[in-house]
This record gives C-alpha cells, structure tokens and sequence, in this order.
C-alpha cells in the first residue's frame, strides 16, 4: 500500500517536472520571438503553474487510486518544498508572502486534481 502511493506520488513529481520543462522552454521561445510584456507573463505562468499541479495531482490521483487529497496534498507539498529548497539553498532568500500564497493555490491545485484523478482513474483495485 505504502508503495503504490509513494509510486504515484513519484508519477506526479515526474509529471510537474516534464510539464514545467516543456512550458519553460515554450515561454523562453515566446519571449525570445514575441513582443510578449512581463505583466503577461505573469499571468501566464501562474495559469500554466496550476494547470501543472492540477495535472500532477490528477496522475498521482488516477496511479493511486484511493485518496486522491492526500495524493494531490503531497504532490503539491513536494514541489513546493522543491521550490523552497530551491530559492533558499541556491538564492539565500526565504518566502514571501505573496510566494506562499502562490504555493498554497498550487498546493490546492494538486489536491484537486488528485481527488478528480481518483474518480476518473477507472477501476479500483481489490
């Protein structure tokens, strides 16, 4: 039991990671080729931020097949434990605040998706 979930939780990691790749390089092109403005960009990431947390909890939601908050809650606590690694260990610089809302709309997002995931997984396992 333990295993699948942590399985899951590890199909949901590598999802965000993918995912946040692809629309990396998909917005560094758009930058580079377009006249896009930093206000757009803003935007633009937060939507493609929790599109990629929903999509990572939904994965980790329809692996596990049970639970799918619990999936999605650690989904989006892993990546954002990533992100504050990240920041602090490589930039010297805690969270803001407005980051930690940020992170905690992201966090929802994966629960959402895990808990839709779970529904629309198909069959449980006995």
């Amino acid at each position: 039991m333990f295993q699948e979930r942590m399985k899951a939780l590890g199909y949901g990691w590598a999802t965000i990671l993918v995912m946040m790749l692809v629309s990396s390089l998909v917005l560094a092109l758009f930058l580079r080729f377009t006249d896009m403005t930093s206000g757009t960009l803003q935007w633009v990431t937060l939507v493609l931020g929790l599109l990629t947390l929903f999509i990572g909890g939904f994965v980790s939601g329809a692996k596990g097949k049970e639970r799918g908050w619990m999936l999605g809650l650690f989904t989006g606590l892993g990546f954002v434990l990533i992100v504050l690694l990240f920041q602090y260990l490589g930039y010297q610089k805690g969270m803001s605040t407005t980051q930690m809302m940020y992170q905690g709309g992201y966090t929802l997002a994966a629960m959402l998706g895990g808990v839709i995931g779970v529904n629309m997984g198909g069959d449980k396992q006995s």
